[in-house]
C-alpha cells in the first residue's frame, strides 16, 4: 500500500504491475538472505565478473 500510495497522482495499471513484481522480487531475495541462501559480495562479484569489467 505504501509504494501505491507513493505513486503519482495518475499511473497506468503497466506501472502498478511493474512496481509490485519489482516488490515482490525484493522481498524473495530479503527471505531467501534470511535463510542463508543468498550470496556473498565476494561470491556475487566472482560469479558476474564478465559483467563487471
Amino acid at each position: 500500500m505504501k509504494t501505491i500510495k507513493e505513486m503519482p497522482e495518475e499511473f497506468s495499471v503497466d506501472d502498478a504491475i511493474e512496481q509490485l513484481i519489482v516488490l515482490n522480487k525484493i522481498e524473495k531475495a530479503r527471505k531467501e538472505i534470511r535463510e542463508g541462501k543468498g550470496l556473498t559480495t565476494t561470491q556475487a562479484k566472482k560469479k558476474l565478473q564478465k559483467w563487471l569489467k
